[in-house]
């Protein structure tokens, strides 16, 4: 049924639907629309679930993970100094094999305070062994998080997922949203079944101390989860798209990429401002394109590397920044392309909730083709 709701809310109505057993969460803007929603479902009896209070977020992932670990379907979400403040877990989740959904609603880091939208927060995380999911439009992002149930709870994964999309960009606009049925999530999501929990009358321990003769095996074993986590996504993705008609079994998207000579890459909101950028240079005979980098982890470097042969220019817009490096998607897109010709450049955009419109796409294009690149884009050097 195609309704018109703001994302949140769009994002809370399909979490209700994965039927999660319980929920915990602290409210943090832009976030807190979501669990206010899910927080008023379970208090009308629409969603059979214990929804946990907590006094932070730190409290509210390790609820989390606790009742993970007994065997519940759990779910959260946060954003920014939220899930600064649950880092440990974070890094706990993975290493118990806790397959945690959350969502992030992207925004900016302090100091100085923003609450405005970039992508530092879940980018910052990259190495904590999560998932990590970023939809363009809302359509996607509220779709995500079945895909994400699917693939977290697989066996032979057993990981947390971020799911991100844009703070207030996203969570807060309004936008049409086609939202399945209960009955058709029942169908597509099956219920819970822990690979193993925590049992009285079946003791096991978990995440206990590793000497140094087995920590590495435990890291390499998440490693390997996520390169198989590549294998069931696209495998989720495609069932979704047999089932529901939008297909998202690609890692990666591409958008008029077929004799594109310059190619942007880029991840969540600004995709859909980079297309409208791309059809007005086609008007006008440029070849550009885009790459739509949807799941970030695993990294799909050998997916992007195959989706860009032919490309000469490639122009990656980060909305982060890996201080004293430079953008953390583009030195991994760099890594991805090394060798093959392609003129690879960063640009850090859009820090802080920085508009970007379409002239400022075009402008990178620009700069790119021009062998201009690995800059912050429009720093405002009259207040350094």
């Amino acid at each position: 049924m195609l309704e018109f709701m703001e994302g949140s809310h769009a994002v809370a109505e399909i979490v209700k639907r994965c039927r999660p057993q319980v929920i915990a969460a602290y409210p943090i803007t832009p976030q807190t629309h979501i669990v206010e929603d899910l927080a008023q479902m379970v208090a009308n009896c629409e969603i059979d679930a214990e929804y946990i209070t907590v006094e932070s977020e730190f409290s509210a992932l390790s609820a989390c993970l606790g009742a993970s670990a007994a065997g519940s379907r759990v779910y959260s979400a946060t954003t920014s100094q939220g899930l600064a403040l649950m880092f440990e877990v974070c890094f706990n989740a993975a290493g118990m094999r806790q397959p945690i959904v959350m969502t992030i609603a992207n925004r900016s880091l302090g100091a100085p305070l923003s609450i405005w939208n970039d992508q530092q927060d879940s980018i910052s995380l990259r190495d904590s062994g999560w998932l990590q999911y970023y939809a363009e439009d809302n359509q996607e992002a509220a779709d995500l998080h079945m895909i994400a149930y699917r693939v977290c709870e697989d066996h032979d994964i057993l990981l947390p997922a971020f799911v991100c999309f844009d703070g207030f960009i996203l969570t807060h606009t309004y936008e049409p949203v086609t939202l399945p049925s209960q009955e058709e999530v029942d169908a597509y999501l099956p219920a819970f079944k822990p690979y193993q929990r925590l049992d009285a009358a079946n003791p096991l321990s978990m995440g206990m101390y590793a000497t140094p003769e087995y920590y590495t095996e435990f890291r390499y074993e998440i490693d390997r989860a996520l390169y198989r986590a590549k294998d069931a996504f696209a495998r989720a993705g495609r069932e979704f798209g047999e089932q529901f008609g939008r297909d998202y079994s690609a890692l990666v998207e591409g958008y008029r990429l077929e004799d594109a000579d310059t190619a942007l890459v880029a991840m969540g909101s600004i995709c859909g401002t980079a297309k409208d950028a791309i059809d007005e240079m086609r008007e006008h005979g440029r070849k550009v394109g885009l790459l739509k980098i949807r799941t970030y982890r695993p990294f799909p470097g050998p997916e992007i590397a195959d989706a860009l042969k032919g490309v000469s220019t490639v122009a990656v817009l980060d909305k982060n920044i890996s201080l004293g490096n430079g953008g953390a998607v583009g030195t991994e897109v760099k890594s991805a392309l090394y060798g093959s010709g392609a003129a690879v450049y960063d640009y850090i955009i859009a820090l802080g909730g920085r508009d970007v419109r379409k002239k400022d796409i075009a402008a990178v294009v620009d700069l790119a083709e021009k062998g201009k690149g690995d800059m912050f884009y429009g720093l405002r050097t009259e207040v350094l």
